[in-house]
């Protein structure tokens, strides 16, 4: 601890005797400073000894002196060395007075005691106490060291917990608690969520002090990684401010902490490359090859049904269309979160990966997330646990930045450049992954022709297909196919659109379109045979049939 004044009146060379102040002598001392000057104070940063002689004050003047010392507490001075045998051979009463009315210590420093020993003393105090907190962070860096390398992040915060006497937790990127020490603290690291998500905007690395929920506790949050976006974030809680020890070892914590979630880039192009590998080997139709490659690392990925995700990152686009297929809609509070962090991140796809993995390491699941391409044909494969929590936070975050699009939560200002768009897999094990992939694809493409951000495979069963139809290429084909019957139309020598529409929706009936039309039947059979001698086809043709009524759904103003 740092010297008091009880411990310099205890120094058995400095002979001090106390006069005033008797039950203030535990403060701690930050310097002795020597001044004669009648007004020292703006000299003084506050814990000071001052030692005088008063070789200007007017010692004996009690009105002088109650100023003098008011003026003294009043800038934090904690002590006040009077040197006897020099100008006063005694401390005159009126200084005594006036530092019992203000309970300023007063000691009498005796005419053999230089003020320089009193410096010497305060100094080498003040040197062994830092000694002995640089001693003990390094004490405290060794044994958090052993936790994080035995016991990993939860061993290391209860190691943590301790040296600092207080709590500790971890939360990861999406600003979600990890972990506490001790487990009561659980609760508390919880209400201080908004905190940690307003933490995350700063560039890292970032620190703040917030008082504790209810002013239970003073809190320092600090940011962990060594990127643009934070990874992860440390939250220590202490009834005080930490002192010189507990700085090291929280210091000692963010380090290893840092190391913990920032994992070397070498490390993580391997579990890449081995990712990639897995995948294509169930895309390629061999899962036992696939499964002994995974070994620990994703085995347990591929012993349950999985679900593929594919997303790519698009352009804005000018219009988006918005369906009312069944989403996860996430909180408001929740989706601003979601969305704030992608629009800060300014990658799309990183975005996602971020809350995939997080997502998964929070439920313990293994999550295979590869990365494929770059620049505008960039896109991202993950396979995850049917009904596990990576799926579950890739659609919420998908619906927060739906409802981002259509006003639901605010935007950010400054927003992202290139929008989200994902397709999701029906559940499938390792045999049928291929076909998983496939699936993941047409709905990617279908979510990206209907300006959706998420679309699920099985929806697209779900509804019809004449929306499918909205697609530029599939109205040129249906202007193309039927341009021929709509120039003969507009010479107004019949109207053979129109009666081929009513033909095939009555499935060739004759009498029942011609019904439909107010005309007889052998009129529509003449159109027909005119259709068929326009366009060249015969309508006995299925298929032409079946292209015939697509083009006239396709072009339908109704």
């Amino acid at each position: 601890m740092p010297p008091t004044l009880s411990s310099l009146v205890h120094h058995s060379a400095l002979k001090l005797t106390v006069r005033a102040g008797e039950d203030r002598l535990d403060v701690p001392v930050r310097w002795a400073h020597a001044s004669e000057l009648t007004d020292p104070v703006p000299y003084m940063e506050g814990g000071e000894l001052l030692l005088i002689t008063a070789l200007k004050l007017d010692a004996e003047n009690p009105e002088a002196m109650r100023r003098y010392v008011r003026r003294l507490v009043g800038a934090g001075v904690v002590g006040l060395g009077f040197a006897v045998g020099v100008h006063y051979e005694d401390i005159p009463e009126a200084l005594v007075d006036a530092a019992t009315e203000e309970d300023l210590p007063l000691l009498e420093v005796p005419r053999r005691t230089p003020f320089l020993a009193i410096s010497k003393a305060v100094s080498a105090a003040i040197a062994a106490d830092q000694y002995r907190a640089v001693t003990a962070g390094f004490a405290a860096q060794r044994e958090l060291t052993k936790h994080a390398l035995t016991d990993g992040p939860e061993g290391l915060l209860s190691a943590l917990a301790s040296q600092v006497d207080g709590w500790a937790a971890l939360y990861d990127a999406s600003g979600a608690v990890v972990a506490t020490a001790p487990e009561w603290a659980g609760r508390r690291a919880a209400r201080l969520t908004a905190d940690v998500e307003r933490l995350r905007e700063r560039p890292a690395p970032a620190s703040s002090v917030v008082g504790g929920p209810e002013n239970e506790d003073r809190v320092e949050l600090h940011s962990l990684g060594t990127g643009r976006r934070p990874r992860a974030a440390l939250a220590v809680g202490t009834a005080t401010a930490l002192g010189t020890a507990e700085r090291y070892a929280v210091h000692s914590a963010i380090a290893l902490l840092t190391l913990t979630t920032e994992r070397s880039r070498s490390l993580q192009a391997a579990e890449q490359r081995i990712g990639a590998a897995v995948l294509r080997m169930l895309l390629a139709g061999q899962p036992d090859h696939a499964r002994a490659v995974a070994g620990s690392l994703y085995g347990e990925l591929l012993d349950a049904p999985f679900r593929v995700i594919v997303a790519e990152s698009a352009p804005v686009s000018a219009a988006r269309v918005v369906d009312s297929g069944a989403r996860a809609v996430p909180s408001k509070a929740s989706a601003a979160a979601l969305v704030a962090a992608a629009e800060a991140n300014g990658d799309p796809l990183g975005a996602l990966t971020e809350v995939v993995e997080s997502a998964a390491a929070r439920a313990g699941e293994a999550v295979l997330v590869v990365p494929e391409g770059e620049g505008e044909t960039a896109r991202l494969v993950v396979l995850a646990a049917d009904g596990g929590a990576a799926v579950t936070a890739c659609a919420e975050y998908a619906a927060a930045l739906e409802a981002a699009r259509s006003g639901a939560v605010p935007e950010q200002p400054g927003g992202i450049d290139d929008e989200l768009v994902v397709g999701l897999s029906a559940p499938a094990g390792p045999i049928a992954a291929a076909g998983a992939y496939k699936q993941a694809e047409q709905a990617l493409s279908v979510a990206r022709r209907r300006g959706r951000v998420f679309v699920e495979h099985e929806q697209l069963a779900a509804g019809s297909v004449l929306p499918l139809l909205a697609d530029d290429a599939v109205r040129a084909f249906a202007d193309g196919l039927l341009r021929a019957l709509h120039e003969h139309d507009a010479t107004g020598r019949g109207d053979l659109v129109a009666s081929l529409r009513a033909w095939l929706s009555r499935h060739g009936q004759w009498d029942a379109a011609a019904a439909d039309l107010g005309v007889h039947r052998h009129t529509l059979r003449y159109r027909m045979r005119r259709v068929e001698e326009i366009l060249g086809r015969s309508l006995d043709d299925a298929d032409v049939r079946m292209e015939l009524w697509l083009a006239l759904k396709a072009t339908s103003t109704e």
